[in-house]
């Protein structure tokens, strides 16, 4: 079977005084997703982009969002979000005691619920929400900032999640890879084979990868 590649570049690293230009490059190229990182200086210790960023995105820029949520509790904090239909909604399982309840709150405001799993978290947290996955985030690197170094071991696990999947019958659930290094860091080539869809890289704002 083929693998369709997606990029979703984050806007973390944008150039906000140019951030209008930027977007309509993206459009130009025919980016398929905006990754929109929101931290919350509590689960990362790290603030960027929030709410207000996200609904003015919707109003001015047609490309569907990425949204990646490092934030606390995501379940109490949904309604605070322009979710559109089309949206890829990720929150991380390590910050979330509500897993399931919150995927289905994320596909029950039309969007599509993603899980997001750090370096060290095993894929077997995937095992009893499988049947409410649209997408998995498997990062890289420790979420909380740009221009880290690729964790090697994580490819492997880009690998066994993509199998996992195809044997349970999910082969339609998505495999993010998030990786926030520069953009040639990361082999994409490896993580292209392993992964049916989107390969997410910080820098991917200077990429032109398809």
């Amino acid at each position: 079977m083929s693998l369709s590649k997606k990029i979703s570049p984050s806007l973390m690293c944008a150039d906000f005084l140019h951030l209008g230009d930027e977007l309509k490059t993206l459009e130009e190229c025919g980016i398929e997703y905006l990754h929109i990182d929101i931290m919350d200086g509590v689960f990362v210790q790290n603030y960027t982009l929030g709410t207000d960023f996200v609904r003015k995105l919707h109003e001015n820029c047609p490309i569907p969002l990425d949204l990646h949520l490092m934030i606390t509790e995501p379940h109490l904090k949904l309604d605070w979000f322009d979710l559109r239909p089309g949206d890829y909604v990720g929150f991380h399982v390590e910050a979330e005691p509500h897993v399931q309840r919150t995927l289905a709150a994320i596909r029950d405001r039309g969007a599509k619920p993603m899980l997001v799993l750090n370096p060290g978290t095993p894929l077997n947290v995937l095992d009893e929400v499988l049947p409410d996955l649209d997408a998995v985030l498997l990062m890289t690197v420790n979420p909380g900032f740009a221009g880290q170094k690729l964790i090697p071991q994580t490819l492997d696990k880009i690998a066994r999640l993509r199998r996992m999947l195809d044997e349970r019958g999910y082969e339609n659930v998505e495999i993010e890879a998030r990786d926030s290094a520069s953009r040639d860091a990361i082999p994409s080539k490896k993580v292209s084979r392993c992964a049916r869809s989107r390969s997410t890289a910080t820098s991917a704002l200077k990429t032109r990868q398809k």
